[in-house]
């Protein structure tokens, strides 16, 4: 997964990432694609030239896509990044150490996520869906796909809490009473 900001001049799309997650590395050096968009008649195609390709050199990535957004917006509706995360579990509280960006958009989500275990090995984390609210206390999530087989076509109800427009806090309770809470701000640039 890869998080940044984007411009667009004519039929070319500027892509500045700013974090970028894989396998077991992470990068947080900036880097920017130049992207050559073409509209569909439901979404649009996007080529992006000179990308290193390993052994084979630089290629061309072309992409197809479908719009699948609903007109409906949410306080949600934007780009996240997790400031604190952690877990009570009866008066024991432990602390998620993780670099997690969440982005929804008229009526989806997304998530990734990088973090380093005890031996310092990078971990890379990702998922995405649809999601509802109700009012601004409850959100579901409903997850279509993600690398961890536990969620993979789960709903998740979640409490949450603005923190105004720019943050927000959010607490999932499992089965066995254990709360997992993250803290979120709005990324601004």
């Amino acid at each position: 997964f890869g998080v940044g900001t984007y411009a667009i001049n004519n039929d070319t799309l500027t892509e500045n990432v700013f974090y970028r997650g894989s396998d077991t590395s992470m990068n947080d050096s900036e880097a920017a694609y130049k992207l050559t968009i073409t509209k569909t008649g439901n979404g649009y195609t996007q080529a992006i030239p000179d990308i290193e390709w390993g052994s084979q050199g630089k290629v061309t990535l072309s992409e197809n896509y479908e719009s699948v957004g609903t007109a409906s917006a949410s306080p949600l509706d934007g780009l996240w990044k997790l400031e604190k995360g952690y877990n009570i579990k009866g008066t024991d509280t432990s602390v998620n150490t993780v670099t997690q960006f969440k982005m929804y958009h008229n009526g989806h989500f997304l998530f990734g996520h990088t973090w380093k275990d005890s031996a310092q090995n990078i971990s890379t984390g990702m998922g995405y869906g649809s999601f509802t609210m109700d009012g601004n206390t409850t959100l579901v999530e409903s997850v279509k796909a993600s690398n961890y087989s536990s969620i993979r076509g789960q709903t998740i109800d979640i409490a949450i809490e603005m923190n105004g427009t720019d943050g927000y806090t959010q607490t999932i309770t499992s089965a066995d009473g254990v709360k997992s809470v993250e803290v979120y701000e709005r990324v601004k640039r």
